[in-house]
């Protein structure tokens, strides 16, 4: 698990802010593929990040 600081100025769409995060780390792969949760609840690209929100990215995981 990777822990990262990255203070907003302002509120952000969720898809962009994934979309800039992939691009920063390429190892992440495809920002489509990604999921996302804001302050520990699922979110998807058209929410919004506001400063001092806690993000979480994951990818798609499958249960049994």
């Amino acid at each position: 698990m990777r822990h990262e600081t990255q203070p907003l100025d302002e509120p952000v769409q969720a898809g962009l802010w994934l979309d800039a995060l992939a691009a920063r780390c390429p190892a992440l792969g495809p920002a489509q593929r990604l999921k996302l949760a804001i302050n520990q609840e699922h979110a998807g690209r058209h929410d919004t990040i506001r400063p001092g929100d806690e993000v979480a990215v994951f990818e798609p995981v499958t249960g049994g």
